[in-house]
C-alpha cells in the first residue's frame, strides 16, 4: 500500500484568492513563557486544498455539516476523455480543467465528487453550476502527477457547523 499526500501546505502569508483575507498563523504561547506552544490561525474555509459544498455558491445549497464523512471518501479515477465511471466513484482532473462540455457530462452522470489539480482553477460560472447540481468539489490537489489511473481518495474536512467548505487533508491510497 502506498499513501500519496495530495494536500497543499498551509503557512503564514501564503498566496490567497484575489480579494480574500490573508492567512495568518502566529505563535501566541511558547514553551519558555507558558510551558506549551500554541498558534492562532486566521484563514478562510476555501484556502489551500479544500472542499466546496453547494452552500458555497447557492442560496439553498447544503452546508458541510449535512454530509457524512463517507461523502468525502471513494474509489476514484483520473479523468480521461470517454472515461466510464460509477456514481460511487470520485473523478479527479489531473491533466485538464473542467470546461462546459465536461461539466454537462458530470451533471448528466454525477460522480460522488470531483477534484481539480492545483495547476487549474475552476471557472466561477462552471463551479457554481456544478454546486447548483449538488456536485461536491475539491480544489488545489497537489502531487496528482504521482497518481495511477485508479486509487482510493480521502478528502476529510474539519467538522465545521454551517459552513460552505473546509480545508482538507487529502490523500490517496494506492494498492
Amino acid at each position: 500500500m502506498t499513501i500519496i499526500d495530495l494536500s497543499q501546505e498551509l503557512f503564514d502569508k501564503m498566496p490567497v484568492y484575489p480579494g480574500d483575507p490573508e492567512v495568518e498563523i502566529k505563535k501566541i504561547h511558547t514553551l519558555d513563557r507558558e510551558g506549551w506552544n500554541l498558534r492562532q490561525m486566521t484563514l478562510t474555509t476555501h484556502i489551500g486544498t479544500h472542499v466546496n459544498v453547494p452552500s458555497h455558491m447557492t442560496s439553498n445549497g447544503k452546508n458541510l455539516d449535512a454530509y457524512t464523512l463517507e461523502s468525502f471518501i471513494a474509489p476514484s479515477l483520473i479523468y480521461k476523455e470517454g472515461i466510464r465511471y460509477e456514481k460511487a466513484n470520485g473523478l479527479l482532473f489531473r491533466d485538464q480543467n473542467v470546461d462546459q462540455r465536461i461539466a454537462d457530462m458530470i451533471i448528466a452522470h454525477p460522480p460522488k465528487f470531483i477534484g481539480l489539480a492545483s495547476a487549474f482553477e475552476f471557472d466561477t460560472a462552471i463551479e457554481k453550476l456544478l454546486l447548483e447540481h449538488g456536485i461536491i468539489s475539491f480544489e488545489n490537489l497537489e502531487n496528482t502527477d504521482k497518481l495511477p489511473d485508479t486509487f482510493t481518495f480521502y478528502g476529510v474536512p474539519l467538522r465545521l457547523s454551517g459552513t460552505d467548505g473546509s480545508p482538507v487533508r487529502a490523500y490517496a491510497i494506492v494498492k
